[in-house]
């Protein structure tokens, strides 16, 4: 059963990713949700959104940034900073900001919608995949050491799930990626969007109290090939 009844959730980017289905899945379970559409691209704008919230139970992040497409060998350094500063820079003043609380309580949720393109290679995608892969490092390192405080982290890495940032309508209905589907993924479809919230609502409740800085695969089996 997930219990997230009363649960306080703060979710970032609600309005990309998997922001619009994760609003509504914690919601249909009882959650009071805070949709923040906030860019947080500094430490103030982070601090305002977390204190506008109030006390959490639980933090989600869901940062989206649209995948450059740059050879590795053509990645210029702007590219690079604005990559890192969407995805990565984010992230410690988040925590700085919600764990103090959480460790005083000795309760708490953080959980990052990271990306499989983190743990398998990719074409012209090196740079989001190094700020992705920065992001499960971070969880995994942050979530070990916040475990002795009765605080979970822990991150999702996804890819091939239905959601308006990185798979939009008018690239599903194309006949080229329907055969990519069928030819990448074991699973021959795209992870529906409540499928991957749902999976999230599981272990931002009471019933996952026993993971800590793990990073969970949702991509249809794309990883394990």
């Amino acid at each position: 059963m997930v219990g997230l009844a009363g649960k306080r959730v703060l979710i970032t980017h609600a309005d990309a990713f998997m922001g619009p289905s994760l609003c509504r899945v914690f919601a249909q379970h009882g959650a009071l949700v805070t949709p923040s559409t906030a860019a947080l691209r500094s430490e103030a704008e982070v601090q305002a959104e977390v204190a506008a919230a109030g006390a959490l139970d639980v933090l989600l992040v869901n940062l989206a940034y649209e995948v450059p497409s740059t050879p590795a060998t053509e990645v210029e350094q702007a590219e690079w900073d604005d990559v890192f500063a969407a995805l990565v820079h984010p992230l410690p003043w988040l925590f700085k900001a919600v764990l103090p609380a959480m460790q005083a309580r000795r309760a708490g949720k953080v959980l990052v919608m990271g990306s499989a393109a983190a743990l398998r290679g990719m074409k012209r995608a090196s740079t989001y995949s190094a700020a992705r892969g920065a992001q499960l490092a971070h969880v995994q390192a942050v979530g070990v050491e916040m475990a002795p405080h009765q605080v979970q982290v822990n991150a999702i890495a996804q890819n091939f799930v239905d959601n308006p940032t990185y798979f939009p309508p008018e690239v599903q209905a194309m006949p080229r990626f329907q055969e990519r589907l069928q030819c990448e993924v074991p699973l021959g479809r795209l992870v529906a969007a409540e499928e991957d919230a749902a999976f999230a609502a599981y272990l931002c409740s009471d019933a996952a109290n026993c993971f800590v800085g793990q990073v969970f695969p949702v991509c249809g089996g794309w990883v394990g090939r």
